[in-house]
């Protein structure tokens, strides 16, 4: 098993109402999350608006994350550092590294939508030479449905045999094909972390080492017994079906940083954080209703 296999929320940012980041509330969610089962979480990915905020934001973000581990010293830390701009990525990876983080997730260079394979693996091999330490870890993040570019499988293989610090791949595509792709073609030699909580048990029967969702920041007790039961060779389809009821509810409400921000006020008792636009805050009304819809669904 890898040594980042695990359960990682995708953590939001907390933001004040016009949404300039409130670095000193995320230690108070990172152990939150700890608490309730997660391994580790990714700071600034989708969920987390990582492509709203500023190099500068993002790094004070990730400084202020490490104080996570003054009370959960093995919480691991994974930081989002993709950007269209190989030279600010490359400088937002080596401050996560420098910070001590775990690892980083990153996006490929999501303007030019018809790069090659052949552009893309310079992309990543520059990165990975110039700013990945040969003992750190680069997951690609594929989410082609919103970036508009994919990592395909020949592209990994490529990567990763040249590479020993490209270790896995965040997969984000919901398809329960791609899953299975992965699992056939590279069996336990790439970490894989599914970002769809209704594919978590598919995808760890097909090599799988655990998941990034959003979902996890209200989920992460019934996606760890998952993990868990996976571990020991067992199934947990009762964990599962709670986890695709609430991924039904949050789908309801998209997208989803608001709506998880609400519901962790809610339902948590966090600040009720705002968001940065173009992403609007839920209305009052709408975020207590969405905050209702998910606790009913996650209800055991």
């Amino acid at each position: 098993m890898h040594p980042l296999a695990g359960i990682y929320a995708a953590a939001v940012t907390p933001a004040d109402p016009h949404g300039k980041s409130i670095p000193d509330d995320l230690p108070p969610l990172l152990d939150f999350l700890a608490e309730r089962g997660c391994h580790g979480a990714l700071l600034l990915g989708t969920t987390g608006e990582g492509p709203s905020f500023s190099p500068e934001e993002r790094l004070a973000i990730m400084q202020t994350a490490t104080q996570v581990r003054e009370t959960h010293p093995d919480f691991r830390l994974l930081a989002g550092t993709g950007t269209p701009s190989l030279s600010e990525t490359a400088a937002l990876t080596r401050a996560a590294f420098d910070l001590g983080f775990d690892g980083v997730v990153v996006l490929p260079p999501y303007y030019f939508r018809d790069a090659s394979d052949e552009g893309l693996y310079r992309w990543f091999a520059e990165l990975l030479t110039t700013a990945v330490p040969t003992d750190g870890a680069l997951l690609g993040y594929h989410i082609p449905q919103v970036s508009g570019v994919g990592l395909s499988l020949d592209l990994l293989a490529r990567l990763h045999d040249a590479f020993p610090n490209f270790v896995g791949i965040k997969d984000s595509t919901g398809d329960p094909d791609h899953a299975a792709a992965l699992g056939a073609r590279f069996g336990d030699d790439l970490l894989v972390l599914s970002g769809n909580d209704r594919l978590l048990t598919h995808a760890l029967t097909h090599h799988a080492g655990g998941a990034i969702t959003a979902l996890a920041n209200l989920a992460s007790p019934w996606l760890r017994e998952i993990w868990d039961a996976h571990q020991q060779g067992k199934a947990a389809p009762h964990a599962q079906a709670v986890l695709n009821r609430g991924r039904d509810a949050l789908e309801a409400y998209p997208p989803f940083g608001p709506t998880l921000k609400a519901a962790l006020h809610h339902l948590h008792g966090f600040p009720q954080w705002g968001v940065r636009p173009p992403l609007l805050p839920l209305p009052p009304q709408r975020g207590q209703e969405a905050a209702q819809a998910l606790e009913k669904a996650l209800a055991s």
